[in-house]
């Protein structure tokens, strides 16, 4: 397939800028998937502009009408979902299920925030004064920027766009580095479906050159961010020097599924396969801590490094890859220091896993997995700090809540699995354990669009992406109407004087 020529999008226009970057297949670097134009603070300052400018006609039209919107371009996300998974697969080296699914939750996104148009956005209640209604209701805030990681490049944007414009507000989207293509595919059907312009902009680039001035923009009114715990923790604090501006940040997870001693065992190592190994560990969910009761210990780990074994690690567009590359060769390193790290610290390795040469590895970040067991310490580093790989630790414990006080031992608090067949102690984890997405006799993955994704600790910061979004991008207003002739207040005041 030939390179595809990406540009920035701004004001209802395609534009470039005097330089480029490339965007390489991560399981064959000598593929160029495309080149995307490097943006600075000028290409920022018109965008927000342009953005700031759209919404004062935008915010005027009904959630209905901007449903509308939303439903023609979910009707072309579904024509070109075979083209998306195949470039999502190409761009960030997720097997071509994984790509499918990507664009699948794409799809799912639009079509619900397409329904939600006709959903109440505002609620009466009840005043204390019998002659007055009183309403709240949710307001636009502005200008949105949405910064956007290269994992999930169709799905995620849309968890922050959609949201966004649905509400009222106007967009300034700027993707990942890695995959910049997806991000223009998504913004060609965005134009496609005739949104007017400036509602949603793209901005291509880096981090610090294009992601910074967009985050202290004076007319960005919200940041929504899924990335790296050091990235959200500094835009938070950009934010924070803004009385008016607000961050909803998703920053990653030392993930764990927890296994009981009346864990259904299959189960448990299958879930456990899929929340390490799907997208060769670089889910923000993804599991690299398996907690587990040391009488099942020893039967789950024979069983689990035996089913390792069997994945196939490989380019993705091969329908039989399970395991793809990383993403860059940077993250090769870090999964050797995190490697090495866990050795130091005394693990006693099962799996050792090693850098994949020569054949169709020659030209890709491959990675086959590094499966430890350790006993747990306190404020171990490698059974506290995110890998971002296919590093995992099993780590045996003493019953029930021993297990909930090593998965709390983190500063993270994303994603949780646990595996049993008592519906007591699930519960007893649920309501001890801190995460903020948790799942029973499932796999530490498996969003879904109609609920909030996001955590707690370090993992976020309480506002989640997907559903959660839209409180993010609003303000709920209270409103109240006097329908009598004379002022009554709720506290007694009176007109009297």
């Amino acid at each position: 397939m030939a390179p595809i020529t990406a540009k920035n999008y701004v004001n209802g226009e395609w534009l470039t800028t005097g330089s480029t970057f490339e965007s390489l297949n991560p399981a064959d670097q000598r593929e160029v998937i495309g080149t995307a134009p490097l943006s600075g603070k000028a290409e920022v300052d018109l965008a927000v502009a342009a953005a700031k400018h759209a919404y004062e006609s935008w915010r005027e039209l009904s959630w209905v009408k901007r449903a509308e919107y939303i439903d023609t371009f979910a009707q072309l996300i579904k024509r070109d979902l075979t083209e998306i998974s195949e470039l999502v697969t190409r761009e960030c080296g997720k097997p071509i299920n994984e790509g499918r699914a990507d664009a699948v939750e794409a799809l799912h996104m639009a079509q619900y925030m397409a329904g939600l148009g006709r959903v109440p956005n505002g609620y009466a209640v009840s005043s204390e004064i019998a002659a007055k209604d009183a309403f709240i209701l949710k307001k636009p805030k502005g200008v949105i920027a949405c910064i956007t990681p290269w994992n999930f490049p169709s799905a995620i944007p849309l968890w922050v766009i959609l949201p966004s414009v649905l509400a009222g507000n106007t967009v300034v989207f700027k993707p990942a580095e890695q995959t910049p293509i997806c991000g223009h595919k998504l913004m060609e059907l965005f134009h496609e479906a005739g949104f007017p312009a400036g509602v949603i902009n793209l901005l291509h680039g880096m981090g610090e050159d294009c992601g910074d001035p967009l985050v202290k923009h004076k007319d960005v009114a919200a940041i929504l961010f899924t990335g790296s715990r050091a990235v959200g923790k500094y835009i938070q604090q950009v934010a924070a020097g803004d009385a008016f501006k607000f961050a909803a940040t998703e920053m990653g997870g030392k993930n764990a599924t927890i296994i009981l001693e009346d864990a259904d065992i299959d189960l448990a190592v299958n879930a456990c396969i899929l929340g390490a190994f799907k997208t060769t560990g670089q889910r923000c969910v993804s599991t690299s801590r398996i907690i587990i009761d040391k009488k099942v210990e020893p039967e789950f780990t024979a069983k689990y490094i035996e089913k390792i074994k069997r994945i196939k690690i490989g380019n993705g567009i091969k329908e039989e890859t399970f395991m793809g590359p990383l993403i860059e060769a940077g993250s090769v390193d870090k999964w050797k220091f995190h490697n090495q790290k866990a050795e130091e610290e005394g693990a006693e390795v099962l799996l050792r896993g090693e850098v994949l040469t020569g054949g169709e590895y020659e030209h890709g970040n491959f990675v086959s997995p590094f499966v430890y067991r350790m006993q747990y310490r306190p404020n171990t580093f490698c059974l506290r700090e995110e890998a971002f790989s296919p590093h995992v630790a099993i780590i045996p414990v003493d019953g029930l809540e021993q297990a909930v006080e090593v998965y709390n031992d983190t500063d993270y608090g994303l994603a949780m699995a646990v595996i049993t067949e008592d519906y007591r102690k699930w519960r007893w984890v649920r309501d001890h354990a801190e995460f903020g997405l948790g799942y029973v006799n499932l796999p530490s993955i498996g969003a879904e669009v109609h609920l909030p994704f996001g955590g707690v600790k370090a993992s976020g910061n309480g506002h989640p992406g997907a559903e959660g979004i839209l409180d993010a991008v609003t303000h709920r207003v209270a409103f109240t109407v006097n329908h009598a002739k004379e002022i009554v207040m709720a506290q007694g005041l009176s007109t009297s004087v």
